[in-house]
Formats: structure tokens, C-alpha cells, sequence
């Protein structure tokens, strides 16, 4: 008996760094942001989490639209009124709950997120759920990076991550 596929919404919202694709389930729950142009890779996450998924074109609820506008000119603290859910595993989550805890303009080094888990020795599995990550932006994996102070991959591109943190007021060094 073959299971049905998870049904999700899908919307498009224009920000300044390209075109959001937000993906939310039944009640209305944010369950994927990632961009436009890495559609490819967030089916692909949205499989490894949920098994087959059905995307219908869907509005996201006004309050999720209008905190990422909201975000995008400036309003950093909106981010914090998404109502969000992920599968994952429960390292990954582990991950991604805490990734929200880093305030916006600042950023962490993988290590320190590493030790702020209690996993110090956990830096390339950090590194490893960050970059599984379904919710760009609103689960803020932007604002790890390298233990040198280097933009160190993002899904979303390197240019994107930069936007991020400079929109967030992280002077990053060139």
C-alpha cells in the first residue's frame, strides 16, 4: 500500500535578493523557504524529510508575507513571528532550533555552535545540518561561519549570504 504524497502550498514572494519560494503545509505552517533559482535542491530537501511531496500553488498566510516583507526593509526582529515547522533528524533539529538563538548582526563560528549543542566535537555534522537547512533566512544558517571569520557555503549562494548579514549590520571583512 503505497503512501499518498504530503501535500504542501507553494508561493512566491519578491525580495531583494531574488525570488523566495515558501512552502507551507495545511495550517498554513512554513515548512521550506529557499529561492527560486534552487528550486531543484529545496524538492530535494523537502524529499529527504517528508517522502513524496505534492506542491500546489497556494498563497502563504498574510502574516508570513508580511513579516519576511517586513525582514527585507529592515523589521530584522519579524523573522521571530513565523510560525515554522521541520522534520529532520533530531541532530538536525537540535541545529536548527538553536540557529535562531544567534541575534541578528552577529554571526558564530561552526565550532561555537558546535559547543553551544554540547557536541564540541560535532563541527562537520553542524556543518552538515546547517547545510540541509529547509528554511533559509527565517532559520538563520547565514549567520554561521568559518572559524576565521571566511563566508563559508551557503544554498542559497555566497552573494546571498553576504546580502544577509550586511542587511543584518555584520561588517564582514573582504
Amino acid at each position: 500500500m503505497s503512501r499518498q504524497p504530503e501535500a504542501f502550498g507553494l508561493d512566491r514572494l519578491q525580495t531583494p535578493i531574488g525570488t523566495a519560494l515558501l512552502v507551507t503545509d495545511a495550517d498554513g505552517v512554513l515548512r521550506a523557504l529557499d529561492w527560486e533559482d534552487h528550486e531543484p535542491r529545496m524538492r530535494e530537501l523537502l524529499r529527504l524529510q517528508y517522502g513524496a511531496v505534492a506542491l500546489k500553488d497556494t498563497r502563504s498566510p498574510a502574516a508570513t508575507r508580511a513579516a519576511l516583507t517586513g525582514y527585507f526593509k529592515g523589521d530584522l526582529d519579524r523573522l521571530g513571528k513565523i510560525e515554522w515547522r521541520v522534520a529532520g533528524t533530531p541532530f538536525q533539529r537540535k541545529v536548527w532550533t538553536a540557529l535562531p538563538m544567534i541575534p541578528a548582526g552577529t554571526t558564530m563560528s561552526y565550532g561555537a555552535m558546535a559547543a553551544r549543542i554540547d557536541m564540541p566535537n560535532a563541527i562537520r555534522a553542524v556543518g552538515h545540518a546547517n547545510g540541509s537547512n529547509p528554511l533559509s533566512v527565517v532559520v538563520p544558517c547565514h549567520r554561521l561561519i568559518g572559524a576565521n571569520g571566511s563566508l563559508v557555503k551557503y544554498g542559497g549562494g555566497l552573494e546571498r549570504k553576504r546580502w544577509l548579514l550586511e542587511h543584518e549590520g555584520v561588517v564582514l571583512r573582504n
